[in-house]
Protein backbone atom coordinates (compact mmCIF):
# COMPACT_ATOMS: atom_id res chain seq x y z
CA UNK A 1 0.00 0.00 0.00
CA UNK A 2 1.58 3.86 -0.85
CA UNK A 3 0.95 6.76 0.80
CA UNK A 4 -1.69 7.62 -1.53
CA UNK A 5 -4.14 4.43 -0.83
CA UNK A 6 -3.52 5.36 2.84
CA UNK A 7 -6.98 5.73 4.25
CA UNK A 8 -7.40 8.13 7.02
CA UNK A 9 -10.10 7.53 9.62
CA UNK A 10 -12.70 10.32 8.21
CA UNK A 11 -13.16 7.44 5.38
CA UNK A 12 -11.44 9.29 2.92
CA UNK A 13 -7.89 8.69 0.57
CA UNK A 14 -6.05 11.25 0.48
CA UNK A 15 -5.47 11.49 -3.04
CA UNK A 16 -8.44 10.11 -6.27
CA UNK A 17 -9.15 7.15 -5.97
CA UNK A 18 -12.55 8.21 -4.27
CA UNK A 19 -12.54 11.43 -5.43
CA UNK A 20 -15.71 10.78 -7.66
CA UNK A 21 -17.69 8.70 -5.56
CA UNK A 22 -16.90 11.22 -2.34
CA UNK A 23 -17.33 14.47 -3.70
CA UNK A 24 -20.85 14.78 -2.78
CA UNK A 25 -20.05 13.46 1.15
CA UNK A 26 -16.90 16.13 1.37
CA UNK A 27 -19.28 19.11 0.21
CA UNK A 28 -21.45 18.04 2.52
CA UNK A 29 -19.21 18.16 5.82
CA UNK A 30 -17.80 21.42 4.63
CA UNK A 31 -21.16 22.95 4.82
CA UNK A 32 -22.19 21.93 8.13
CA UNK A 33 -18.65 22.79 9.58
CA UNK A 34 -19.38 26.46 7.75
CA UNK A 35 -22.54 26.55 8.92
CA UNK A 36 -20.90 25.87 12.38
CA UNK A 37 -18.41 28.16 11.73
CA UNK A 38 -20.54 30.97 11.06
CA UNK A 39 -22.53 31.02 14.37
CA UNK A 40 -22.29 34.53 16.27
CA UNK A 41 -19.09 34.27 18.36
CA UNK A 42 -19.77 33.65 22.51
CA UNK A 43 -17.56 33.77 24.90
CA UNK A 44 -18.90 30.68 27.28
CA UNK A 45 -17.65 30.11 31.19
CA UNK A 46 -18.00 27.44 33.03
CA UNK A 47 -21.07 28.92 34.86
CA UNK A 48 -23.21 29.43 31.37
CA UNK A 49 -25.34 26.68 30.65
CA UNK A 50 -23.60 26.26 27.28
CA UNK A 51 -20.85 25.33 28.34
CA UNK A 52 -21.41 22.22 28.95
CA UNK A 53 -23.51 21.40 25.84
CA UNK A 54 -21.10 23.11 23.12
CA UNK A 55 -18.54 20.50 22.57
CA UNK A 56 -17.89 20.08 19.49
CA UNK A 57 -15.57 17.76 17.25
CA UNK A 58 -13.56 14.93 18.90
CA UNK A 59 -14.48 11.23 17.85
CA UNK A 60 -17.44 8.81 17.97
CA UNK A 61 -17.73 6.91 21.16
CA UNK A 62 -15.44 9.32 23.17
CA UNK A 63 -15.24 9.71 26.46
CA UNK A 64 -14.81 5.68 26.22
CA UNK A 65 -15.97 6.22 30.03
CA UNK A 66 -17.13 9.22 32.01
CA UNK A 67 -14.05 10.94 33.22
CA UNK A 68 -13.50 12.81 36.28
CA UNK A 69 -11.33 15.44 34.75
CA UNK A 70 -12.28 18.01 32.27
CA UNK A 71 -9.52 19.61 31.23
CA UNK A 72 -5.76 19.42 31.94
CA UNK A 73 -3.22 22.49 33.27
CA UNK A 74 0.22 21.02 33.18
CA UNK A 75 2.84 22.78 34.94
CA UNK A 76 6.03 21.38 33.43
CA UNK A 77 9.57 22.55 34.51
CA UNK A 78 11.97 22.23 32.32
CA UNK A 79 15.47 21.45 33.18
CA UNK A 80 14.36 18.92 35.53
CA UNK A 81 13.91 20.16 39.16
CA UNK A 82 15.84 18.26 41.52
CA UNK A 83 13.94 15.90 44.12
CA UNK A 84 16.41 15.94 46.27
CA UNK A 85 16.07 19.50 47.13
CA UNK A 86 12.37 19.78 47.07
CA UNK A 87 10.60 16.89 47.56
CA UNK A 88 12.42 13.18 48.66
CA UNK A 89 14.11 13.94 51.90
CA UNK A 90 17.08 11.66 52.46
CA UNK A 91 19.30 12.53 55.37
CA UNK A 92 21.24 9.62 54.54
CA UNK A 93 23.42 12.15 51.94
CA UNK A 94 23.84 14.35 55.07
CA UNK A 95 25.71 11.91 56.98
CA UNK A 96 27.43 10.75 54.42
CA UNK A 97 28.08 13.90 52.54
CA UNK A 98 31.26 13.74 50.29
CA UNK A 99 31.27 10.20 50.33
CA UNK A 100 31.74 8.13 47.00
CA UNK A 101 28.30 6.42 45.78
CA UNK A 102 28.67 2.60 46.92
CA UNK A 103 29.30 0.73 43.42
CA UNK A 104 26.73 -1.64 44.96
CA UNK A 105 23.75 1.14 44.58
CA UNK A 106 24.88 2.41 41.67
CA UNK A 107 24.78 -1.23 40.18
CA UNK A 108 26.46 -0.49 36.47
CA UNK A 109 23.93 2.03 35.79
CA UNK A 110 25.43 4.50 32.66
CA UNK A 111 26.63 8.03 33.91
CA UNK A 112 26.17 10.89 31.42
CA UNK A 113 29.08 12.44 29.93
CA UNK A 114 29.16 15.43 32.16
CA UNK A 115 30.32 13.11 34.88
CA UNK A 116 31.32 10.28 33.47
CA UNK A 117 34.87 11.67 33.49
CA UNK A 118 35.19 12.74 37.32
CA UNK A 119 37.80 10.67 39.31
CA UNK A 120 34.96 10.38 41.90
CA UNK A 121 31.26 11.07 42.25
CA UNK A 122 30.88 12.10 45.70
CA UNK A 123 27.40 12.03 48.00
CA UNK A 124 25.64 15.55 48.43
CA UNK A 125 23.29 15.92 51.03
CA UNK A 126 21.00 18.95 50.60
CA UNK A 127 21.81 22.20 52.46
CA UNK A 128 18.09 22.85 52.53
CA UNK A 129 15.83 21.68 55.89
CA UNK A 130 13.08 19.99 55.07
CA UNK A 131 9.60 19.15 57.11
CA UNK A 132 6.85 16.81 57.16
CA UNK A 133 3.22 18.49 56.04
CA UNK A 134 -0.06 17.69 55.46
CA UNK A 135 -2.47 14.31 57.12
CA UNK A 136 -0.18 11.88 55.58
CA UNK A 137 3.12 13.33 56.34
CA UNK A 138 4.31 14.46 52.94
CA UNK A 139 8.00 15.92 52.98
CA UNK A 140 8.88 19.02 51.41
CA UNK A 141 11.61 21.51 51.12
CA UNK A 142 12.01 24.96 52.94
CA UNK A 143 12.32 26.59 50.17
CA UNK A 144 8.90 25.46 49.29
CA UNK A 145 6.36 26.54 51.57
CA UNK A 146 3.33 27.69 49.73
CA UNK A 147 3.51 24.34 48.05
CA UNK A 148 3.77 22.39 51.50
CA UNK A 149 0.36 24.50 52.76
CA UNK A 150 -1.27 22.40 50.09
CA UNK A 151 -0.48 18.74 50.96
CA UNK A 152 -3.21 17.65 51.67
CA UNK A 153 -4.61 18.61 48.23
CA UNK A 154 -1.89 16.56 46.01
CA UNK A 155 -0.91 13.28 45.48
CA UNK A 156 3.00 13.31 45.43
CA UNK A 157 4.87 10.56 43.39
CA UNK A 158 8.02 9.88 44.16
CA UNK A 159 9.00 6.94 42.31
CA UNK A 160 8.47 8.12 38.90
CA UNK A 161 11.33 7.26 36.02
CA UNK A 162 11.86 7.48 32.47
CA UNK A 163 14.07 5.75 30.09
CA UNK A 164 16.06 8.78 28.66
CA UNK A 165 19.06 10.94 30.26
CA UNK A 166 19.41 13.59 27.99
CA UNK A 167 17.43 16.81 28.05
CA UNK A 168 15.66 16.59 24.74
CA UNK A 169 14.65 13.35 24.33
CA UNK A 170 13.47 13.47 27.71
CA UNK A 171 11.18 16.06 27.50
CA UNK A 172 10.17 15.05 24.30
CA UNK A 173 9.24 11.29 25.52
CA UNK A 174 6.85 13.29 28.29
CA UNK A 175 4.97 15.04 25.86
CA UNK A 176 4.79 12.63 23.07
CA UNK A 177 5.35 8.81 24.49
CA UNK A 178 8.42 9.02 22.22
CA UNK A 179 12.32 10.14 22.37
CA UNK A 180 12.15 10.24 18.56
CA UNK A 181 10.36 13.91 17.47
CA UNK A 182 7.38 13.60 15.16
CA UNK A 183 4.55 11.90 17.05
CA UNK A 184 1.90 14.40 18.20
CA UNK A 185 1.83 15.35 21.88
CA UNK A 186 -0.50 15.07 25.04
CA UNK A 187 -2.65 17.80 24.27
CA UNK A 188 -3.04 17.12 20.38
CA UNK A 189 -4.26 13.39 21.54
CA UNK A 190 -6.80 14.59 24.13
CA UNK A 191 -7.83 17.29 21.52
CA UNK A 192 -8.03 14.94 18.55
CA UNK A 193 -9.84 12.66 20.67
CA UNK A 194 -12.12 14.78 22.97
CA UNK A 195 -12.78 17.72 20.87
CA UNK A 196 -13.36 21.20 21.75
CA UNK A 197 -15.44 22.60 25.08
CA UNK A 198 -15.17 26.38 23.38
CA UNK A 199 -15.15 26.85 19.80
CA UNK A 200 -13.79 30.26 20.43
CA UNK A 201 -10.83 29.15 22.00
CA UNK A 202 -8.29 26.82 20.95
CA UNK A 203 -8.52 23.66 22.99
CA UNK A 204 -5.06 23.28 23.42
CA UNK A 205 -3.05 26.33 23.94
CA UNK A 206 0.86 26.88 25.40
CA UNK A 207 2.22 29.34 27.90
CA UNK A 208 6.18 29.71 28.13
CA UNK A 209 7.92 31.55 30.88
CA UNK A 210 10.33 33.39 28.24
CA UNK A 211 14.20 34.18 28.80
CA UNK A 212 15.11 31.20 31.19
CA UNK A 213 17.70 28.50 31.38
CA UNK A 214 20.05 27.02 28.65
CA UNK A 215 17.87 24.60 27.35
CA UNK A 216 15.52 24.98 24.45
CA UNK A 217 12.09 24.43 23.87
CA UNK A 218 10.78 23.62 20.61
CA UNK A 219 7.51 23.99 19.09
CA UNK A 220 6.98 20.47 18.44
CA UNK A 221 6.65 19.36 21.78
CA UNK A 222 2.95 20.89 21.38
CA UNK A 223 2.94 19.68 17.63
CA UNK A 224 0.22 17.30 16.35
CA UNK A 225 2.57 15.05 14.37
CA UNK A 226 1.10 13.34 11.96
CA UNK A 227 -2.08 14.20 13.08
CA UNK A 228 -3.95 17.30 11.42
CA UNK A 229 -2.48 20.44 12.23
CA UNK A 230 -5.94 21.80 13.84
CA UNK A 231 -5.04 19.49 16.63
CA UNK A 232 -1.40 21.57 17.57
CA UNK A 233 -1.08 23.44 20.60
CA UNK A 234 -1.68 27.26 20.23
CA UNK A 235 1.12 29.26 21.93
CA UNK A 236 -0.04 32.84 23.34
CA UNK A 237 2.57 35.07 24.05
CA UNK A 238 2.93 37.97 26.40
CA UNK A 239 2.86 41.80 24.99
CA UNK A 240 0.30 43.47 22.77
CA UNK A 241 0.07 40.80 20.25
CA UNK A 242 -0.96 37.32 22.05
CA UNK A 243 -0.99 35.01 19.00
CA UNK A 244 1.33 36.08 16.08
CA UNK A 245 -0.04 36.96 13.07
CA UNK A 246 -3.87 37.25 14.12
CA UNK A 247 -4.68 40.86 14.10
CA UNK A 248 -5.91 42.45 11.01
CA UNK A 249 -3.74 44.61 9.45
CA UNK A 250 -4.34 48.61 9.51
CA UNK A 251 -7.36 49.20 6.94
CA UNK A 252 -9.61 46.26 6.60
CA UNK A 253 -12.79 46.34 8.35
CA UNK A 254 -14.73 43.40 9.71
CA UNK A 255 -17.64 43.20 7.19
CA UNK A 256 -14.51 42.84 4.70
CA UNK A 257 -12.25 40.16 6.95
CA UNK A 258 -15.67 38.41 6.65
CA UNK A 259 -15.74 38.37 3.23
CA UNK A 260 -12.75 37.98 2.14
CA UNK A 261 -12.66 34.83 4.23
CA UNK A 262 -15.72 33.49 3.21
CA UNK A 263 -14.16 33.93 -0.49
CA UNK A 264 -10.97 32.20 0.25
CA UNK A 265 -13.41 29.32 2.50
CA UNK A 266 -14.82 28.55 -1.17
CA UNK A 267 -11.70 28.48 -2.62
CA UNK A 268 -10.38 26.02 -0.28
CA UNK A 269 -13.98 24.22 -0.23
CA UNK A 270 -13.52 23.40 -4.27
CA UNK A 271 -9.70 22.48 -3.48
CA UNK A 272 -11.50 20.39 -1.40
CA UNK A 273 -13.69 18.90 -3.18
CA UNK A 274 -10.17 17.87 -6.42
CA UNK A 275 -7.85 16.60 -3.30
CA UNK A 276 -10.06 15.12 -0.82
CA UNK A 277 -6.99 16.21 1.52
CA UNK A 278 -8.27 16.91 5.38
CA UNK A 279 -5.45 19.17 6.01
CA UNK A 280 -7.65 21.51 3.42
CA UNK A 281 -10.47 20.86 6.14
CA UNK A 282 -8.19 21.68 8.92
CA UNK A 283 -7.16 25.17 7.30
CA UNK A 284 -10.74 26.29 6.74
CA UNK A 285 -11.39 25.37 10.54
CA UNK A 286 -7.94 27.08 11.63
CA UNK A 287 -9.02 30.54 9.26
CA UNK A 288 -12.58 30.29 11.34
CA UNK A 289 -10.96 29.97 15.08
CA UNK A 290 -8.55 32.70 14.03
CA UNK A 291 -11.56 34.98 12.87
CA UNK A 292 -13.46 33.72 16.26
CA UNK A 293 -10.39 34.19 18.25
CA UNK A 294 -10.00 37.93 17.36
CA UNK A 295 -12.54 38.95 19.94
CA UNK A 296 -12.46 36.25 22.35
CA UNK A 297 -8.17 36.28 23.08
CA UNK A 298 -8.44 39.54 24.34
CA UNK A 299 -10.57 39.49 27.13
CA UNK A 300 -9.47 36.54 28.54
CA UNK A 301 -5.26 37.43 28.01
CA UNK A 302 -6.40 40.85 29.70
CA UNK A 303 -5.98 40.26 33.46
CA UNK A 304 -6.40 43.41 34.51
CA UNK A 305 -10.33 43.67 35.92
CA UNK A 306 -8.68 40.79 38.55
CA UNK A 307 -9.15 41.68 42.32
CA UNK A 308 -6.49 42.86 44.30
CA UNK A 309 -6.86 39.76 46.54
CA UNK A 310 -6.35 37.37 43.52
CA UNK A 311 -2.56 39.29 42.59
CA UNK A 312 -1.63 38.70 47.24
CA UNK A 313 -3.01 35.01 46.35
CA UNK A 314 -0.59 34.49 42.86
CA UNK A 315 2.28 36.61 43.87
CA UNK A 316 3.78 39.94 42.65
CA UNK A 317 4.85 38.35 39.46
CA UNK A 318 1.45 37.84 38.54
CA UNK A 319 1.28 41.49 37.53
CA UNK A 320 4.24 41.09 34.94
CA UNK A 321 2.78 39.82 31.85
CA UNK A 322 4.80 36.40 30.92
CA UNK A 323 6.04 35.53 34.05
CA UNK A 324 5.04 31.84 35.89
CA UNK A 325 2.76 33.79 38.45
CA UNK A 326 0.92 35.66 35.21
CA UNK A 327 0.82 32.40 32.89
CA UNK A 328 -0.40 30.44 36.45
CA UNK A 329 -3.26 33.16 36.57
CA UNK A 330 -3.58 33.10 32.56
CA UNK A 331 -4.68 29.19 32.95
CA UNK A 332 -6.93 29.71 35.05
CA UNK A 333 -8.85 31.97 33.27
CA UNK A 334 -8.40 29.79 30.34
CA UNK A 335 -9.48 26.83 32.25
CA UNK A 336 -12.76 29.43 32.95
CA UNK A 337 -13.57 29.60 29.23
CA UNK A 338 -13.65 26.03 28.46
CA UNK A 339 -10.31 25.20 27.21
CA UNK A 340 -9.26 21.50 27.72
CA UNK A 341 -5.47 21.27 27.68
CA UNK A 342 -2.93 24.12 29.00
CA UNK A 343 0.85 23.55 29.30
CA UNK A 344 3.25 26.01 31.47
CA UNK A 345 6.34 25.49 30.61
CA UNK A 346 8.99 27.41 32.76
CA UNK A 347 12.74 26.73 32.34
CA UNK A 348 15.59 26.97 34.19
CA UNK A 349 15.74 23.75 36.90
CA UNK A 350 19.33 22.30 35.31
CA UNK A 351 21.70 22.92 37.87
CA UNK A 352 24.68 20.86 36.89
CA UNK A 353 26.78 23.84 39.40
CA UNK A 354 25.96 26.20 42.21
CA UNK A 355 22.74 24.09 42.67
CA UNK A 356 21.42 25.86 46.14
CA UNK A 357 21.27 29.22 44.63
CA UNK A 358 19.80 28.30 41.51
CA UNK A 359 17.15 26.26 43.01
CA UNK A 360 16.38 28.75 45.43
CA UNK A 361 15.27 30.98 42.68
CA UNK A 362 13.34 28.73 41.24
CA UNK A 363 11.53 27.84 44.02
CA UNK A 364 10.78 31.45 44.37
CA UNK A 365 9.16 31.88 41.23
CA UNK A 366 7.14 28.60 41.07
CA UNK A 367 5.90 28.07 44.92
CA UNK A 368 3.46 30.60 45.15
CA UNK A 369 1.88 31.08 42.03
CA UNK A 370 1.59 26.67 41.72
CA UNK A 371 -0.07 26.56 44.99
CA UNK A 372 -2.13 29.76 44.35
CA UNK A 373 -3.68 28.21 41.22
CA UNK A 374 -4.48 25.12 43.02
CA UNK A 375 -6.24 27.56 45.66
CA UNK A 376 -8.01 29.57 43.89
CA UNK A 377 -9.33 26.29 41.52
CA UNK A 378 -10.48 24.89 44.41
CA UNK A 379 -12.58 28.39 45.91
CA UNK A 380 -14.41 28.41 42.59
CA UNK A 381 -15.03 24.88 42.34
CA UNK A 382 -12.91 23.96 39.81
CA UNK A 383 -10.63 21.53 41.05
CA UNK A 384 -12.57 18.44 40.91
CA UNK A 385 -12.66 18.68 37.03
CA UNK A 386 -9.59 19.88 36.42
CA UNK A 387 -6.27 17.70 36.95
CA UNK A 388 -3.22 20.32 37.22
CA UNK A 389 -0.30 18.11 37.07
CA UNK A 390 3.59 19.97 38.12
CA UNK A 391 7.17 18.09 37.34
CA UNK A 392 10.27 17.95 35.13
CA UNK A 393 11.55 15.28 32.43
CA UNK A 394 13.91 13.63 34.91
CA UNK A 395 15.16 13.64 38.00
CA UNK A 396 18.85 14.73 39.79
CA UNK A 397 22.00 12.69 40.87
CA UNK A 398 22.42 12.14 44.42
CA UNK A 399 26.56 12.62 43.66
CA UNK A 400 27.68 16.01 42.97
CA UNK A 401 28.83 17.13 39.59
CA UNK A 402 31.56 19.44 39.82
CA UNK A 403 33.26 20.56 42.97
CA UNK A 404 31.66 19.74 46.41
CA UNK A 405 31.53 21.64 49.32
CA UNK A 406 29.92 21.69 52.66
CA UNK A 407 27.34 24.64 51.16
CA UNK A 408 27.65 24.31 47.61
CA UNK A 409 26.95 21.41 44.48
CA UNK A 410 25.74 20.36 41.37
CA UNK A 411 23.70 17.32 40.47
CA UNK A 412 23.29 15.64 36.84
CA UNK A 413 20.90 14.34 35.11
CA UNK A 414 19.17 10.69 36.97
CA UNK A 415 16.20 9.10 34.71
CA UNK A 416 15.85 6.29 37.50
CA UNK A 417 13.73 7.82 39.62
CA UNK A 418 12.73 11.26 40.92
CA UNK A 419 9.76 13.50 42.16
CA UNK A 420 6.65 14.44 40.44
CA UNK A 421 2.98 16.10 42.06
CA UNK A 422 -0.97 15.79 40.40
CA UNK A 423 -3.68 17.57 42.23
CA UNK A 424 -7.29 17.64 41.45
CA UNK A 425 -9.52 16.08 38.34
CA UNK A 426 -9.93 12.27 40.20
CA UNK A 427 -6.66 12.01 41.76
CA UNK A 428 -6.34 11.23 45.19
CA UNK A 429 -5.37 14.04 47.21
CA UNK A 430 -3.26 13.86 50.42
CA UNK A 431 -1.69 11.15 49.24
CA UNK A 432 2.41 9.70 48.79
CA UNK A 433 2.99 7.18 46.43
CA UNK A 434 5.77 5.12 45.51
CA UNK A 435 9.18 5.02 47.26
CA UNK A 436 12.96 5.27 46.50
CA UNK A 437 16.48 4.10 48.40
CA UNK A 438 18.19 5.50 51.28
CA UNK A 439 20.21 7.23 48.77
CA UNK A 440 17.65 8.60 46.52
CA UNK A 441 18.91 6.97 43.49
CA UNK A 442 16.37 3.40 42.82
CA UNK A 443 12.68 3.19 43.50
CA UNK A 444 12.14 0.53 45.72
CA UNK A 445 8.53 0.29 45.49
CA UNK A 446 5.48 1.15 43.02
CA UNK A 447 8.06 2.64 39.64
CA UNK A 448 5.61 4.94 37.77
CA UNK A 449 7.02 4.89 34.16
CA UNK A 450 6.03 7.98 31.52
CA UNK A 451 3.81 5.94 30.06
CA UNK A 452 2.05 4.85 32.87
CA UNK A 453 1.65 8.65 33.97
CA UNK A 454 0.20 9.27 30.30
CA UNK A 455 -2.37 6.30 30.55
CA UNK A 456 -3.09 7.29 34.12
CA UNK A 457 -3.80 11.38 32.91
CA UNK A 458 -5.99 10.18 30.23
CA UNK A 459 -8.32 8.00 32.47
CA UNK A 460 -8.95 10.98 34.30
CA UNK A 461 -10.92 12.12 31.16
CA UNK A 462 -12.49 9.15 30.34
CA UNK A 463 -9.69 7.78 27.61
CA UNK A 464 -8.67 4.21 27.13
CA UNK A 465 -5.38 4.94 26.19
CA UNK A 466 -5.64 1.50 24.47
CA UNK A 467 -8.14 2.53 22.57
CA UNK A 468 -7.37 6.09 21.38
CA UNK A 469 -5.14 5.28 18.24
CA UNK A 470 -4.79 6.56 14.81
CA UNK A 471 -3.31 4.56 11.67
CA UNK A 472 -0.66 6.43 10.32
CA UNK A 473 2.12 4.70 7.81
CA UNK A 474 0.56 1.01 8.18
CA UNK A 475 0.64 1.14 11.75
CA UNK A 476 -2.04 2.05 14.31
CA UNK A 477 -0.37 4.50 16.83
CA UNK A 478 -0.94 5.48 20.36
CA UNK A 479 0.74 7.97 23.35
CA UNK A 480 1.62 5.13 25.24
CA UNK A 481 3.38 3.45 22.26
CA UNK A 482 2.80 -0.15 23.31
CA UNK A 483 2.83 -0.50 26.76
CA UNK A 484 2.11 1.71 29.92
CA UNK A 485 -0.34 0.97 32.77
CA UNK A 486 -3.43 3.54 34.11
CA UNK A 487 -1.73 3.59 37.64
CA UNK A 488 -5.40 2.93 39.48
CA UNK A 489 -4.12 3.30 43.06
CA UNK A 490 -3.56 7.31 42.30
CA UNK A 491 -6.93 7.36 41.51
CA UNK A 492 -9.87 9.02 44.10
Amino acid sequence: MNENTILHPFGVTRRHFFAKSAQGLGAAALAGLMSKTHAEPTNVGSGDPAYKSNASGGLPGLPHFPGKAKRVIYLFQSGAPSHLDLFDYKPLLNTKHGEQLPESVRGGQRLTGMTSQQASIPLAGSVFKFKQHGQAGTWFSEILPHTAGIADAMCMVNSMFTEAINHDPAITFFQTGSQIAGRPSLGSWIHYGLGSINENLPSFVVLVTPNKGDQPLYSRLWGSGFLASRYQGIQFRSGKEPILYMANPDGPCGTGRRALLDKLNALNRLQFQKELDPEIESRISQYEMAYRMQSSVPDVVDISKEPESTYEMYGPDSRKPGTFAANCLLARRLAERGVRFIQLYHQGWDQHGDLPAGIRNQAKETDQPSAALIKDLKQRGMLDDTLVIWGGEFGRTCYSQGALSETNYGRDHHPRCFSLWMAGGGIKPGMNYGQTDEYGYNITDNGVHVHDLQATIMHTLGIDHERLTYTYQGRRFRLTDVHGQVVKALLA
